[in-house]
C-alpha cells in the first residue's frame, strides 16, 4: 500500500513539474507592442509580481497588459524610468498564466524607448 501511495505522489509531482516546465519554457508567440507606458507597479499580497499597461491608442481604448519576471532587474529599472513615455515592448506569450509569475500570459523580454508617432512633426 505504501508503494502505491508513493508511486501516486511521484506521478502527481512529475505531472505538475512537466506542466510547469511546458508553461514556463515553451512560448506560444513572441512579438512587439508599442504605446505609452501608463502603469507599472509591484503588486500582490503574498506573492508580489510586476505588472504594467501600455496604451496603444490616443483615447486609451486599447490597453495591453503585461507582466515582468522579478529576475529581470534591468527591464524593471527601464520600465520605472520610462513611465509616461512611448515605449516598444518585446514580449513572450506563454500558453497559460501562472499566478506566482504574473497576472498575464505576456512577459516582457526587452524594452526600448521610442519617439511617439503622435508628436513626431511638432
Amino acid at each position: 500500500m505504501k508503494k502505491i501511495l508513493a508511486l501516486v505522489i511521484i506521478v502527481i509531482i512529475a505531472l505538475f513539474a512537466g506542466w510547469y516546465a511546458f508553461i514556463y519554457y515553451a512560448s506560444y508567440s513572441e512579438g512587439t507592442r508599442s504605446g505609452e507606458l501608463i502603469k507599472f507597479s509591484h503588486k500582490g499580497t503574498i506573492i508580489k509580481t510586476w505588472e504594467g499597461e501600455v496604451s496603444q491608442g490616443i483615447s486609451g481604448a486599447q490597453i495591453f497588459s503585461f507582466s515582468v519576471e522579478g529576475k529581470n532587474k534591468d527591464i524593471i529599472k527601464k520600465l520605472e524610468t520610462f513611465q509616461g513615455r512611448y515605449v516598444k515592448l518585446k514580449y513572450k506569450e506563454r500558453f497559460s498564466k501562472v499566478s506566482w509569475l504574473g497576472d498575464t500570459k505576456y512577459f516582457i523580454i526587452d524594452v526600448i524607448e521610442e519617439e511617439s508617432p503622435h508628436f513626431r512633426n511638432k
